[in-house]
């Protein structure tokens, strides 16, 4: 977080539910995300998952799928142009999230929505509690299932490949009940405040392809 954002900012975001979440753009909103004992299979699952970070070039079945791919990374870079000014930037940070969705099985609009509100699209945001980067990845992570280097969770791809594969996990572990996994992603599990808010900001987020319709 900015010295400039107090505390109780984000307190009173907390009180004001999705709406108050999503008007604090500078703020970086990550819980605590609670450090549990892993067993040695799910650690070297995780492990696995985060380890050999390779360039996030799409590949494609079908012409059509690539040209898919394409009209959302255009719809997507107008939506984020005031947040990220420069093309190339926007570009690689579209296609690193839209490879590390894919990846861990995710939909792309739900982590830019939690993107938008743990970091408000900031690299190098830190919260209250020492989370990191664009997906707010604790520090604890880096010890748990990677190299120990928090350092790296400002290089985008190793954040948006930590936050999925952590999300993924939690996912898994909550049965496929989204609500739930967001609230322990957000170290808030049960209470809505948090998961209201991603949901709300994923509807930014959504892709309809006029032009499959036609």
């Amino acid at each position: 977080m900015t010295a400039g954002v107090k505390r109780r900012a984000c307190l009173a975001a907390l009180a004001g539910g999705p709406a108050a979440w999503l008007g604090l753009p500078a703020a970086a909103h990550a819980g605590g995300q609670l450090e549990e004992p892993l067993v040695d299979s799910v650690r070297t699952a995780l492990s696995s998952a985060v380890a050999d970070l390779a360039p996030p070039e799409p590949l494609f079945v079908t012409t059509e799928a690539r040209l898919v791919y394409l009209r959302w990374l255009g719809a997507m870079s107008d939506r984020l142009r005031r947040s990220k000014p420069d093309w190339e930037v926007r570009r690689d940070f579209l296609q690193t999230v839209w490879y590390e969705s894919k990846r861990a099985g995710l939909d792309v609009s739900l982590v830019l929505g939690l993107v938008q509100v743990e970091s408000a699209f900031r690299k190098f945001a830190v919260s209250p509690v020492g989370a990191r980067g664009y997906m707010q990845v604790m520090p604890f992570w880096s010890r748990t299932i990677g190299d120990g280097d928090a350092g790296k969770l400002f290089h985008m791809q190793t954040n948006l490949r930590f936050g999925c594969v952590i999300l993924r996990h939690y996912l898994d572990r909550e049965r496929g009940d989204l609500y739930m996994a967001l609230g322990r992603y957000n170290g808030s599990r049960g209470k809505a405040p948090y998961p209201n808010a991603v949901f709300a900001a994923q509807r930014r987020w959504l892709f309809q392809d006029r032009s499959a319709e036609a």
